[in-house]
């Protein structure tokens, strides 16, 4: 079966017409996944932001029993050079105790958690001078470990908190565990 030059043109502009619906379906969808993108975004953040209020009633109980910390503050944000540092519960004793803890909390904390809470430790002192003088201690406080990273954790110099009936605590430290001063 013969096909004229007119039926070919007509296939062709066919041809053309499909492809350009299809790309017009491809913008919509990639405009649709980004959409998504940011919604999925900002339900992460509000449920990191619920983690944390859950955390912060315990926290405060153990940064005072525990530590006798008198200052302690929930997300502290500092701005140095350009630069920004977010804290998530920032706690401190100027008294003889003379000591500052920063805890960072996670509802499932990765290995990128631990290196996370190391760098704002080491850059502490730069965004807050005025705790220079005080020993620095970091809390790494998560629902959700597995026992490898609270290990991992832990041998780093980091206390570990976990929730255990709806209350944060901290997690058992081994006999020989020395929490790292930064």
């Amino acid at each position: 079966m013969a096909t004229t030059a007119n039926e070919v043109w007509t296939l062709l502009g066919q041809l053309i017409e499909s492809q350009k619906e299809t790309d017009r379906r491809m913008q919509e969808t990639d405009r649709q996944i980004k959409e998504l993108g940011k919604q999925i975004g900002g339900l992460g953040k509000k449920f990191g932001s619920f983690t944390e209020g859950l955390a912060l009633p315990s926290m405060e109980r153990i940064l005072q029993e525990r530590f006798g910390m008198e200052v302690i503050s929930p997300s502290v944000r500092a701005s140095k050079g350009g630069q920004h540092l977010e804290i998530d519960v920032l706690a401190y004793a100027n008294s003889d105790i003379n000591t500052a803890y920063v805890v960072e909390v996670k509802s499932h904390p990765r290995e990128e958690s631990i290196t996370q809470l190391k760098n704002l430790l080491q850059k502490f002192r730069i965004f807050f001078p005025e705790h220079k003088d005080k020993k620095l201690y970091g809390i790494l406080a998560a629902v959700d470990w597995s026992e490898d990273l609270k290990q991992q954790a832990l041998r780093e110099g980091l206390y570990v908190a976990r929730i255990h009936d709806g209350v944060f605590e901290l997690a058992e430290t081994p006999a020989d565990f020395r929490p790292k001063l930064w």
